[in-house]
């Protein structure tokens, strides 16, 4: 049953998707994605760490449920459940539901897979899978704004899988199997004459997918873009494929300090930089898009921490955030349908569970977000780094605060009050959400860190929580009563930027076609090769 379960958890959606093919496949596929994840979820609450299951060759599909893959296999598949309910009520009226419908299930298929494959050959094919579907959501509602932002994605979601692809192809040439396993990584790595230019392209291929500063401009576009149950996801799930790769990929039982150090600091430069961007929007679910990069540079910088040290053991502890992660960010992104249709009771109740949300994702003592934080807190250690860490709590605070306040000033839709059955699912799904949000890292923590839920509710440790969330809150409260005259940054800044740039770039560009009309002429190219050939016989005489 174990084994069965394991293979079930990402052929059971691939398998619906598929059946999409046929009218009847296509009309039914809304109504069974809550249904999709729930092999996965029954993996990851019954089946024994260590089980292990094997396609038939030639493919060898390689499953395996490990500590880290369970955490986030576990979370997500809850999400994805509450999430599929909540999308096919949000969507009701839609008529491309069904199509989108589709690109859920083959985006779950990844999901599922990324976090349990074993081998390299499979989870390249559930990553690119993961990939690659979510453009079918991102680009749903076909505006000019969705299209834009599926390009956008689109191209770097081809950057990221190159890098990862030249990972993997250059660690598996050091082993003997055309396809090992995937925890062979960190015995191939030292062995190979690439080491720094694979540990580059691990840390820029994952880190991509994360959103880690300059990475990020992807991410803020998309879930802008996206409806809210597509957002909800890409901010809560797809984002962890890069956190388990780099689990999966990087070294982190040897220590490297260099990359190790490189890391820590790219992840809190995101983790400021998030808060500070996403300060400057006014739209819930940039700022939400805004708050996970952050929050993705948080879990950059631990694992930084943990490749400089050699720490291996931070693998686990770090899944741990990242699932209450996908749970609290999760129950945020619901919360803006919820708040937009539920009408004048809705106002009430949602911006005070929402604010909840907010406190436990800053850590605020005695929540489940200060239990994650407090896993992790000691692999960054003290000084500069562990200042910032803790420090990172009060910009996410002061964020998540600008959120509550935008989300509780949402004007209710026309016509909701005549969808009152839409409302209930709605409202239940982000109930659900909410509540293992805030209760579940209670019950996970013991058998993640081996220790009891006291020690992480000592003095010390609540004094290191409370600071943080106390200057955040002073901040918010002094921003609220004074705000200050901040301009508005375009969803995905940096490329923003650039593209305000184009104007001054164009006779560079309109140059530089001229030229390539001028070489494609045959005397010109002809010319050019004969002088490419010369050269090399040169520098051949000359070796």
């Amino acid at each position: 049953m174990s084994t069965a379960l394991l293979l079930l958890a990402p052929l059971f959606p691939f398998v619906l998707a598929l059946a999409g093919i046929l009218p009847a496949g296509r009309r039914a596929a809304p109504r069974l994605l809550w249904l999709a994840p729930l092999p996965g979820l029954l993996v990851a609450l019954f089946v024994p760490l260590g089980t292990e299951a094997a396609g038939p060759a030639p493919m060898r599909l390689t499953l395996a449920l490990d500590g880290p893959g369970a955490l986030l296999l576990g979370a997500s598949s809850l999400l994805w459940m509450a999430a599929g309910a909540y999308a096919a009520a949000y969507l009701k009226d839609d008529p491309r539901r069904p199509a989108f419908s589709l690109w859920w299930l083959l985006t779950l298929a990844g999901s599922q897979g990324v976090f349990l494959v074993a081998d390299f050959a499979s989870f390249y094919l559930a990553f690119s899978l993961l990939s690659l579907a979510a453009y079918g959501m991102t680009t749903h509602r076909d505006t000019a704004e969705a299209r834009h932002a599926g390009a956008v994605y689109l191209t770097l979601t081809v950057v990221s899988e190159a890098f990862v692809l030249f990972a993997l192809v250059a660690l598996a040439a050091g082993s003997a199997d055309a396809n090992p396993r995937l925890d062979e990584v960190a015995s191939l790595l030292p062995a190979s004459p690439y080491a720094g230019a694979i540990l580059v392209s691990i840390i820029c291929g994952f880190g991509l997918k994360m959103g880690l500063v300059p990475l990020h401009v992807w991410m803020p576009l998309a879930h802008s873009a996206a409806p809210v149950p597509a957002a909800t996801l890409s901010s809560g799930i797809l984002v962890k494929a890069g956190v388990i790769g780099l689990l999966r990929f990087l070294p982190l039982d040897m220590p490297t300090p260099g990359f190790g150090m490189a890391l820590l600091a790219m992840g809190l430069l995101t983790a400021f930089y998030g808060v500070v961007v996403g300060l400057a929007q006014s739209r819930p679910k940039t700022i939400l898009a805004y708050s996970t990069v952050s929050q993705m540079g948080v879990i950059g910088a631990v694992a930084g921490a943990a490749l400089a040290a050699g720490a291996a053991e931070a693998a686990a502890p770090i899944a741990f955030y990242g699932a209450n992660h996908v749970l609290l960010k999760g129950g945020m992104f619901l919360a803006i349908g919820v708040m937009a249709l539920g009408g004048p009771s809705a106002g009430r109740v949602v911006p005070a569970v929402t604010a909840l949300l907010c406190l436990s994702l800053a850590g605020l003592p005695f929540s489940g977000g200060a239990l994650a934080k407090y896993a992790v807190k000691d692999f960054v250690g003290g000084g500069w780094a562990g200042f910032l860490f803790t420090l990172s709590g009060a910009g996410t605070l002061l964020l998540t605060a600008r959120f509550v306040l935008v989300l509780s000033r949402t004007a209710p839709v026309p016509g909701a009050a005549g969808r009152a059955a839409v409302i209930r699912v709605l409202a239940g799904a982000w109930g659900l959400v909410s509540l293992a949000g805030l209760v579940l890292p209670y019950l996970l923590y013991p058998g993640v860190t081996g220790s009891s839920l006291s020690a992480a509710f000592g003095w010390n440790a609540l004094a290191d929580a409370a600071w943080p969330v106390a200057l955040g809150a002073i901040v918010a409260a002094g921003l609220y009563l004074r705000p200050l005259p901040v301009p508005e940054v375009p969803p995905g800044d940096i490329l923003a930027l650039v593209e305000r740039g184009k104007p001054l770039l164009a006779p560079v560009m309109a140059a530089g076609l001229a030229l390539d009309g001028q070489m494609r002429r045959w005397p010109v190219a002809g010319i050019a090769l004969a002088l490419v050939a010369l050269a090399l016989v040169l520098a051949m005489r000359a070796a």
